[in-house]
């Protein structure tokens, strides 16, 4: 019988979201540029159906650390583009997309290793916890794999236009308004925002073009269900990033 010819793997392949994150980053700006640069980011990872089997995450508790495949969702562009201006590279020099991890890729497929912190069912649904992520929140998790230490750390390894982590970091103030506002959260609310906010403003998050710069501009970022509002300073005493408002 003559066989029936079939699409190329590749053109028949659909992908069905394993997860949606539910994050503390609630937009893209403020997200560390890479996972692993804020210990105090937290999400769930509302594991959906047919998936949502406890069976199918047997064993993942030995796990420290995983590897998520995910969509940039908010990054999904018609076309593509060969060439980025990588932050880390001040948004002026040019790379290849695939020498790069630009969010805007032709697949807006991402990677990121981030810290297991266990299976739980809250309000019925299975959900994975997670931290040091750079997930917004409803993200599509497409795969979840435990992270290999023998084989998925590679010390020796380079990438000459980015080979050392950021180390920059400016001092952060809170004026008194904004502190009074975070005391009066919750205890538990209070220890885990407080880092979070250090973490997500002191290593700038404004566009390259912008970075070291004092401006008269306020920003904001939304994290958890509150924006914070703060102010970069850079005057003869010190660079600083202020904390207006935390509401």
């Amino acid at each position: 019988m003559p066989r029936h010819p079939s699409k190329p793997a590749a053109e028949a392949l659909t992908l069905s979201p394993i997860a949606i994150a539910r994050s503390c980053f609630r937009d893209k700006f403020g997200v560390p540029r890479q996972p692993g640069l804020t210990r105090h980011a937290r999400a769930d990872l509302v594991i959906q159906s047919p998936f949502d089997r406890e069976d199918a995450f047997r064993g993942l508790e030995t796990a420290s650390h995983l590897w998520l495949t995910f969509q940039f969702h908010e990054a999904v562009r018609v076309e593509w583009r060969p060439v980025v201006r990588p932050p880390r590279l001040g948004g002026n020099r040019k790379v290849g997309v695939f020498a790069s991890r630009s969010p805007f890729r032709p697949n807006s497929l991402g990677l990121s290793v981030v810290r297991n912190e266990g299976l739980a069912r809250i309000d019925g649904r299975l959900v994975l916890r997670i931290s040091d992520h750079d997930l917004i929140d409803g993200t599509p998790i497409l795969d979840i794999k435990p992270y290999l230490p023998f084989a998925d750390s590679v010390p020796e390894a380079t990438l000459g236009w980015a080979d050392s982590p950021p180390t920059e970091r400016l001092d952060v103030v809170f004026l008194p308004e904004a502190e009074e506002q975070i005391r009066q959260l919750p205890p538990e609310h209070y220890r885990e925002l407080r880092p979070l906010i250090e973490d997500v403003v002191g290593y700038d998050p404004r566009p390259s073009f912008r970075r070291g710069r004092e401006e008269d501009r306020i920003y904001g970022a939304h994290l958890y269900d509150l924006n914070v509002r703060f102010r970069f300073v850079n005057d003869q005493s010190q660079k600083r990033v202020e904390v207006l408002t935390v509401c």
